[in-house]
């Protein structure tokens, strides 16, 4: 199974370059069958992610491009009559794929934003009192440039949903370098061949759910989210789907590191990206803030 990791990070660091933390918490986000949301300036790669971590995987992908007037139904489908039926036949929306990118998802209004709520914690859509089931794996990858004129952030419930929230950032002078002098990015995605297969995939976030936990690891696990709780200026602190996320999470990182039990390390490497956007959604100190939680809680 290293072998299957490895290989899908590889093909991810030929295209995002000098990124590789980011890239390691993005696969993680997928292994743990969660959501990503990508937030960062435009033109750092986070569209490119999005569509090589598709391609690497081998799932079918589409993309949403989130703009004001978009609606529900443009995500979701509709009924629409047909004459020869005499009667109306659901045509599905782009949501139904096995990877969904919804682009600047805070330039949609809340009304639309709210269409993807029972998507993404249900895999499954209602239209008309008919609820129709989703593909699988089903994942939500979207992106949002911070909050600029014309944008709508993100309610606490799609925020939860998200199991993770990742940053790209500017590359270092040796990446952008390279980046210069080499290919175009657009180009090494479309010609990406699929480095695990969907029955690679399955089995991999099927060992995550068997990645050992021990009770101490719960009751450290437990001692940060009653401290994100107990600190008012986060708001209510983490849900419990929250406190699923975060061990479902440090499973998956323990399986990428070829270990069969989690470790407080990997607890405290994936907690800035699954805790920051629900305590702090609209702060830029959030992760400084996760970081000191972190460190007031003793390891057992």
């Amino acid at each position: 199974m290293r072998d299957d990791i490895d290989r899908v990070l590889r093909t991810l660091d030929g295209i995002i370059l000098g990124k590789t933390e980011a890239l390691r918490l993005a696969l993680c986000c997928l292994l743990a069958r969660g959501h990503l949301l990508i937030e960062d300036l435009p033109g750092v790669g986070k569209t490119t992610l999005a569509n090589a971590l598709a391609r690497c995987l081998g799932l079918d992908m589409r993309r949403i491009q989130f703009t004001s007037d978009l609606l529900p139904a443009d995500i979701v489908g509709n009924a629409i009559f047909d004459r020869e039926r005499n009667g109306f036949s659901f045509h599905p929306g782009p949501i139904f794929a096995q990877v969904v990118l919804a682009d600047e998802i805070n330039r949609a209004s809340p009304k639309t934003q709210s269409a993807l709520l029972e998507a993404m914690e249900e895999r499954q859509v209602t239209v008309d009192g008919t609820t129709h089931p989703l593909p699988t794996p089903f994942f939500v990858i979207a992106t949002q440039n911070p909050h600029q004129v014309g944008t709508f952030p993100l309610p606490d419930s799609q925020l939860d949903r998200f199991l993770m929230r990742i940053e790209l950032g500017f590359p270092d002078r040796r990446a952008e370098r390279a980046m210069l002098a080499g290919p175009d990015r657009r180009g090494l995605v479309e010609a990406l061949k699929p480095a695990l297969s969907s029955v690679q995939l399955a089995a991999l976030q099927a060992a995550v759910e068997r990645v050992h936990v021990s009770d101490a690891l719960r009751d450290y696990l437990l001692d940060l989210i009653e401290r994100t709780r107990a600190d008012h200026r986060g708001g209510p602190g983490l849900s419990p789907r929250a406190g699923l996320g975060l061990q479902r999470a440090a499973q998956a990182w323990a399986l990428m590191d070829s270990r069969a039990l989690v470790l407080p390390e990997d607890v405290q490497a994936v907690a800035a990206a699954v805790m920051a956007h629900r305590l702090a959604p609209a702060h830029a100190d959030a992760r400084a803030r996760v970081e000191a939680l972190v460190r007031a809680v003793a390891i057992p």
